[in-house]
């Protein structure tokens, strides 16, 4: 499979400019026979279960304005010729020949890629200037898009408008990008986009969980083990020089509790394999309406029916002794480390490996929670 990044090497990419500076890619002719026009969108957005959005602007008055999906069809005969941007989240979801195009990215950590979004705009559309704390490729489809971008600015936002805005911008450099052209950002750099035609542009975004969602996490995973992680000691206690004062030995204390779970390693990788196997996702995965028997499934899958991941499921996982750990959904199977990366590679019929029986059952489960589909259910 070759790299979306044209003549450039993923070694130097990844030596040079992931999460260090933008980096702009022409001619990659990833936009070649692409699938979907400004009208699919349009449709993916008036279903139900599509996150959407539809932001145009600015107004006489300086104002933006936000309206969430799904839409009528009839909203988009109402929108006029300039200045309006559709947004589509999660499309490679709701249209699997897209996932191929996040595929191209293989030279990045799998369990690292959020979702690819799709944005039509009319002449003028935009979402104003702002900042993302995410690394996103923006790959324009269709018509040319300008961006400008600065690495040094004001933080603060825009309070009067309804979409994350920043309340100034002034732009470093600027580009002009035409089909096929690529722009990667690392999280922190601000940017701004303007379609200078109708344009379709695809933005390909990589999660970033924050330490609190890995303190959430740390916590669920305590949870579940029925465990309150130890409690707080003192053995040395020395009378207090002031009443009520959490002096710095009773911090130091707090501190290493913390570090002692932060030091466990099955504790910590049991809370990022739950973090990253439910990390925004939009929707569960969940079995067909009329999953066959568990018999059944069995035989599909020791006779090797071809099998594939539900489109919102998220699975990673991490070696455990000689064996895996392979999270979906927020839960653990043990299996083997071939079964785990068979999984997590997409599960390529030709690319199955030898199975022992634990991991089939494993299959088998996955079946019915319906994290994994059978080729018919496709």
């Amino acid at each position: 499979m070759s790299s979306p990044l044209g003549s450039m090497e993923p070694a130097r990419f990844l030596a040079e400019y992931w999460q260090r500076k933008p980096c702009l890619l022409r001619a990659t002719k990833l936009q070649t026979d692409f699938p979907l026009d400004g009208n699919d969108l349009a449709g993916l957005a008036c279903e139900d279960l599509t996150e959407s959005r539809l932001i145009s602007g600015p107004d006489t008055a300086g104002l933006w304005h936000l309206e969430h999906g799904p839409f009528k069809e009839s909203r988009f005969a109402t929108l006029g010729s300039e200045q309006w941007t559709l947004l589509v989240q999660d499309v490679e979801k709701h249209y699997a020949p897209l996932q191929s195009l996040l595929a191209r990215f293989n030279f990045l950590p799998s369990w690292r890629l959020d979702d690819l979004m799709i944005s039509f705009a009319a002449p003028g559309g935009s979402v104003g200037a702002h900042v993302d704390q995410y690394d996103v490729f923006l790959l324009q489809l269709e018509g040319r898009r300008r961006w400008d971008i600065a690495e040094q600015f004001d933080p603060r936002p825009d309070a009067a408008q309804p979409i994350d805005m920043l309340a100034s911008f002034q732009a470093q450099d600027r580009w002009i990008l035409e089909p096929g052209d690529m722009l990667y950002l690392p999280p922190g750099v601000a940017h701004h986009g303007v379609a200078l035609d109708p344009c379709l542009t695809a933005s390909i975004g990589f999660r970033a969980p924050s330490a609190l969602d890995l303190t959430l996490a740390l916590g669920e995973s305590l949870t579940e083990r029925d465990d309150e992680g130890g409690r707080y000691r003192d053995p040395a206690l020395q009378p207090p020089v002031a009443s009520g004062e959490v002096d710095a030995a009773a911090q130091e204390h707090f501190r290493q509790l913390l570090l002692s779970k932060l030091n466990d390693p099955e504790l910590l990788g049991d809370s990022i394999g739950r973090l990253l196997s439910r990390f925004r996702q939009a929707h569960e995965p969940a079995p067909p309406p009329q999953l066959p028997a568990r018999p059944e499934l069995e035989h599909a899958v020791n006779s090797h029916q071809a099998l594939s991941l539900h489109p919102w499921a998220r699975p990673n996982w991490y070696r455990h002794g000689a064996d895996a750990r392979l999270y979906l959904a927020g839960q653990a199977h043990e299996c083997s480390p071939a079964l785990a990366e068979w999984v997590c590679a997409g599960l390529a019929r030709d690319a199955r490996p030898a199975l022992n029986r634990r991991d089939c059952e494993v299959l088998v489960e996955l079946l019915q929670q319906g994290q994994l589909l059978l080729a018919a259910a496709c």
